[in-house]
């Protein structure tokens, strides 16, 4: 008897993504800390879409053309020439409401547009803060998935897999997974899931070292917390926006 139930593949780092089909598949981009957790943020705040682009200089140049925030960090920091940086405390409902944001990062953003330079046509990006959404979205869509995790530089990065593990834990019943870098990842996931946190400080991890010495732990924290921005952003024309599906 055929297996009718889609695949699911994890790629755990940009420079492996070329080796997976995307071809009809739904890629989700994850971005843990912190692109996709501060674009999760912001739909989830009211923001009227958030426009991601691959360089500084052209997040400069749409967000005057189009009288849009301009944000996004290189290297963990706030860019040269941009108004706000990558922490999703930057985004609060009172001020990104109704607003555009044009954002660029050094890792979720490269990948994305990778991305749409292979031919995706359905795109969304994950984190902690709408695992649920995006869980229930790939059940319900029945469609084969790639998880591209955005890593730091190419070099593989354990939050990124932990949300990937987190996802197939989830949803493993309604794929066919017969891939190794999904089984790692769920099953780092199981060891890590009673305290993401302290799991990544135990583990030093290397973003997580990286951001504690910019004294962000709350950015940390927020980005490891499940479903405190549980909406599904959708790429679409050039932008993402909140998909009511």
């Amino acid at each position: 008897m055929t297996n009718s139930k889609p695949a699911l593949h994890t790629s755990l780092s940009p420079s492996l993504f070329h080796l997976y089909d995307i071809n009809n598949a739904i890629v989700v981009i994850v971005d843990v800390l912190r692109a996709t957790s501060t674009i999760a943020t912001a739909l989830y705040n009211g923001a009227k879409c958030v426009i991601p682009v691959d360089s500084v200089a052209k997040c400069i140049e749409l967000g005057k053309k189009i009288d849009a925030i301009t944000a996004g960090e290189r290297d963990g920091k706030i860019a040269e020439g941009l108004e706000y940086g990558n922490s999703p405390f930057e985004y609060p409902r009172e001020f990104i409401a109704g607003k555009t944001l044009v954002f660029t990062t050094t890792n979720g953003t490269r990948l994305l547009h990778m991305a749409l330079e292979r031919g995706a046509g359905h795109i969304i990006t994950g984190s902690f803060p709408n695992l649920s959404a995006v869980c229930d979205y790939l059940i319900a869509q029945n469609q084969p998935v790639v998880i591209g995790c955005a890593a730091w530089k190419d070099r593989v990065n354990m939050e990124d897999m932990l949300f990937a593990g987190a996802v197939i834990h989830r949803v493993k019943s309604h794929f066919a997974i017969n891939c190794d870098s999904s089984q790692i990842a769920e099953t780092l996931y199981m060891k890590a899931k009673k305290d993401l946190f302290e799991f990544m400080k135990e583990k030093n991890a290397s973003h997580y070292h990286r951001l504690m010495n910019f004294g962000v732990e709350g950015d940390i924290r927020y980005c490891l917390t499940p479903d405190c921005a549980n909406v599904l952003p959708f790429y679409e024309d050039g932008k993402l926006v909140t998909h009511n599906w």
